[in-house]
């Protein structure tokens, strides 16, 4: 008696999956030659997230001197209040 194969399985003859390799992001204040991140600039809003956390180097594409230069910036934004710490919860 011939077992029949169920659910998933099956040949993988039929359509070969194209794999893309994931573009390299670059970071944007190399590209504009931007030496020194301010703590009023607005761009910095755009590195944190909903819940008030920073963004990581890998979601956001910095190099790691531009990426040190975000959280000092987040960092005195939220002393003066200019960021929240956190976000308020909507219920």
């Amino acid at each position: 008696m011939a077992m029949s194969q169920g659910g998933r399985g099956g040949s993988r003859d039929g359509k070969k999956r194209m794999m893309r390799t994931p573009r390299s992001k670059v970071c944007m204040f190399c590209k504009d030659g931007v030496d020194y991140l301010d703590y009023k600039d607005t761009k910095i809003r755009k590195y944190v997230n909903d819940r008030g956390k920073l963004l990581p180097r890998r979601v956001t594409g910095n190099c790691a001197k531009h990426q040190r230069m975000i959280t000092i910036s987040v960092k005195r934004a939220r002393e003066i209040a200019l960021l929240a710490f956190v976000s308020e919860r909507v219920v």
